[in-house]
């Protein structure tokens, strides 16, 4: 669809000024004739390379309420030169919906005295913060504290080490041992169930999570 159809956006109203250099229309309709922009500010005239350079106040259409600022370099915001260190010099607030910060190729850097990280929610699929890497998770510091109130478990289809260069301190109330060599016989204390229970994890596993033998086995 563009702006000759007949099922496009339609306005008799439209005012603007511009020259070579930039432009300002009031009711203007888009290339693809499904939106009208209220307000629209943009560099160069209509057309050229240089229109990708531009704000819009989106008014209707499948973009109704949209704010949209496009640019074809670089884009920089520079606050809070006069705030003291603890007051908040750029806020950024979602009511509803997502917060999506993508670079399709580059890196997203995140640079300040402090970070946190806040998750809060209720139930299962709430109050989550989740990381995934497809290579690896590499973490350098000083001190590692990691505190949990239920359960912490740390799973490896492959090879796990846990190096200290000067001590080493366990401690629990049970310490458990557990081999492989109990698949095939179980120990007295009964540890087949917990191998089963952790041979989920490998691709190739023939268990299921709840330990019990896949299909067939």
């Amino acid at each position: 669809m563009d702006r000759l159809s007949s099922t496009a956006k339609k306005n008799y109203t439209e005012v603007g000024l511009g020259n070579d250099l930039g432009h300002i229309k009031f009711g203007h309709i888009n290339q693809k004739g499904d939106v009208t922009m209220a307000v629209c500010v943009g560099v160069g005239r209509e057309g050229s390379d240089d229109s990708r350079h531009q704000l819009s106040f989106e008014s209707d259409g499948k973009r109704k309420g949209f704010t949209t600022l496009t640019t074809p370099t670089q884009f920089r915001v520079e606050c809070g030169r006069n705030c003291k260190e603890e007051e908040n010099a750029l806020n950024i607030t979602a009511q509803n919906g997502d917060i999506s910060i993508v670079s399709l190729n580059g890196k997203i850097r995140l640079s300040a005295t402090c970070i946190e990280l806040n998750a809060t929610g209720e139930g299962t699929s709430k109050g989550l913060i989740k990381l995934d890497s497809t290579e690896a998770v590499k973490i350098e510091t000083k001190k590692l504290l990691v505190n949990t109130k239920v359960i912490y478990k740390l799973v490896s289809t492959g090879t796990g080490e846990i190096v200290a260069n000067t001590a080493l301190k366990m401690y629990a109330s049970i310490v458990k041992g557990v081999t492989d060599a109990v698949k095939v016989k179980d120990s007295k204390n009964m540890h087949q169930k917990y191998q089963r229970e952790n041979m989920y994890h490998g691709s190739g596993s023939a268990y299921n999570q709840d330990g019990t033998p896949k299909h067939g086995n």
